[in-house]
């Protein structure tokens, strides 16, 4: 009985924590450029705070997380304003001072393991910040017509749709078939995810395409097919990048910000490799 009121207390937990957690990110996204600017600075910020934590505390990195912290949520902020048409490329200056800073002052801090706290802060300015960033990409594009800049909600909307329909439809594929089907995806890594419930998951996300291709034919059928299995396939490779991250450093959650959900790495790795994915997607079909 114990045992069953636990497991009920731990679904209610990840079940009020999910929805808040859908709420903030869909309204966020939904109403205002200005509000998607700013959840996702916010995003981008505790996610790099949470990266340096974990290096620093289970594999002796010394990385300095204020300063890493900041200069990640500068990027964002930074890309938002030049993708906008806000703001001119010199907003970049002051990113570019502070990855001079975290170089520079390993010569100076006298710390025994200079080369790991280097690589620890620039992998989190490019496993985390950039990827964020690079959002802005997908949230502001030009329309000739207006001849201005326009925020379009609806593309950096639908990477975060094919994201939950993928782990959704891999996680229902690979529970009712994964008897029958049991060849593992990538066990070395992740001994849950099988071959069929991934494709489960790429089956969903080409029928969300087809809603998104009817209500929002601002790409083709063919391009929003294109872009949910691109999301679908880089949005798994980057689940399996975490799950490397966290083997390494031998720990089960990135975080406990996220109360039954863990931390913002655990919540956002598929998206660190889906975004630029996408970005890079837009750039192959876009004219």
């Amino acid at each position: 009985m114990a045992n069953y009121n636990y497991k009920m207390n731990t679904f209610l937990l990840r079940s009020l924590t999910g929805l808040v957690f859908v709420t903030l990110l869909v309204g966020g996204i939904l109403y205002s450029p200005v509000s998607f600017t700013i959840l996702f600075a916010i995003i981008t910020g505790l996610t790099a705070w949470e990266f340096a934590t974990n290096v620093n505390t289970h594999d002796g990195a010394n990385v300095n997380r204020l300063i890493n912290t900041v200069a990640a949520v500068y990027l964002f902020v930074a890309f938002a304003g030049f993708s906008g048409d806000f703001v001119p490329s010199k907003a970049f200056v002051p990113y570019l001072l502070s990855i001079v800073y975290l170089l520079v002052a390993e010569l100076y801090a006298k710390r025994p393991n200079p080369l790991k706290n280097w690589a620890y802060a620039f992998a989190s300015q490019l496993y985390v910040a950039l990827p964020f960033a690079l959002l802005n990409v997908l949230a502001f594009r030009y329309d000739a017509m207006a001849n201005q800049t326009i925020y379009v909600y609806i593309f950096p909307l639908s990477i975060f749709l094919f994201l939950w329909t993928s782990d959704t439809g891999a996680y229902c594929v690979g529970s009712l078939l994964g008897r029958y089907f049991p060849a593992k995806l990538f066990e070395r890594i992740s001994p849950k995810k099988s071959w069929i419930g991934s494709i489960g998951g790429g089956v969903l996300c080409i029928l969300v395409a087809l809603l998104l291709a009817h209500f929002y034919p601002l790409l083709s059928t063919f391009q929003w097919v294109g872009l949910g299995l691109t999301v679908c396939i880089f949005g798994t490779w980057g689940d399996l990048v975490e799950s490397l991250f966290k083997r390494q450093l031998g720990i089960k959650d990135s975080g406990t910000l996220l109360p039954g959900h863990g931390g913002f790495l655990d919540r956002f790795d598929s998206s660190l490799l889906a975004i630029p994915a996408a970005v890079l997607y837009f750039y192959t079909i876009m004219p």
